[in-house]
């Protein structure tokens, strides 16, 4: 367990997540296949979760990619998830990418877990700039990015493609640890 709170707690994903993990994305298919559509194909059945922990697991160890998982405390059922992706060691920057499940969301549970992680990326990771990116009809994503002092930087042309649709411009929020960071 990485981090503790009253009613759920974060750990990086465990080879024993994958049926938890498929569980959490099978049942929040509609909230993961746009934004996360990989994540959604990599885990559709137990034996598929099974290989993309695998892999997510050889990512962390190669510090390319951190996935953590939030549990309930009660039922250790998995309740979200959480990235540090696109990590650059040069600059010193990753990127936040989450999801919560459908009857979570609006509990602050994601904000909480974006500000511990930020210190754990800067304190632990060593990483100096957060990016959160995100498309701007996803009000929930936007509130997390300003709760955790995230702050806009400019809109990313094209960043984005989902699956079957034409490419999507993107907001940039940032944290620079130096800066806006009060851990």
């Amino acid at each position: 367990m990485l981090f503790k709170f009253e009613t759920f707690y974060i750990e990086p994903v465990q080879i024993q997540d994958s049926w938890a993990i498929c569980d959490f994305v099978v049942s929040n298919d509609d909230r993961l296949k746009r934004y996360f559509p990989k994540t959604l194909e990599q885990n559709l059945t137990p034996d598929l979760s099974k290989r993309f922990i695998d892999k997510t697991i050889k990512e962390q160890q190669l510090k390319e990619t951190f996935l953590f998982a939030l549990k309930e405390n009660k039922t250790k059922k998995i309740i979200g998830l959480v990235y540090i992706k696109n990590i650059d060691w040069l600059k010193k920057q990753g990127e936040f990418a989450y999801c919560v499940g459908y009857q979570y969301e609006g509990k602050g549970l994601i904000s909480q877990s974006v500000k511990v992680l930020s210190k754990y990326a800067f304190d632990v990771l060593g990483l100096e700039a957060l990016q959160i990116i995100v498309h701007k009809s996803n009000i929930s994503s936007i509130k997390v990015a300003e709760n955790c002092n995230f702050k806009w930087q400019s809109i990313l042309e094209n960043e984005f493609t989902p699956v079957d649709e034409n490419p999507l411009n993107m907001e940039l929020y940032e944290l620079l640890k130096n800066k806006e960071f009060h851990g």
